[in-house]
């Protein structure tokens, strides 16, 4: 190729970037830009839900959580499967006071261990 044709197609490729809503250079393309702004309103109170799942059998890596946060609460639960064979479930509740956790097991320990003693 010629190297003048190099070039010029190099300068038309960076007038076209530089053109694109920028208001100046050359504007290839159309000449509405519009630029759209995101409100964040940072005193409104914190609001979300989350939550996850694996369930990976060959891994034996069983578990899922939640979370919910609605001002200044937040609640949540997760279950596990543990490596005796037990599911752990812990449920929990965060506040101005601090954190409640409730735990519980479902099953029997099937390895023994630490968690036949408490089965």
């Amino acid at each position: 190729m010629n190297g003048g044709v190099i070039i010029a197609l190099l300068l038309i490729a960076v007038a076209s970037v530089y053109g694109q809503g920028h208001g100046h250079g050359l504007d290839i393309g159309g000449g509405d830009h519009h630029h759209l702004e995101e409100y964040i309103d940072y005193k409104a109170p914190p609001k979300y839900h989350w939550d996850y799942a694996v369930h990976d059998l060959k891994h034996h890596d069983i578990k899922s959580q939640y979370e919910v946060r609605d001002g200044k609460e937040t609640k949540g639960r997760y279950e596990l499967l543990q490596p005796d064979g037990r599911k752990r479930i812990v449920e929990y509740v965060a506040g101005k006071h601090g954190v409640d956790y409730k735990v519980r097991y479902e099953g029997k320990s099937e390895h023994g261990g630490i968690g036949a003693l408490s089965g």
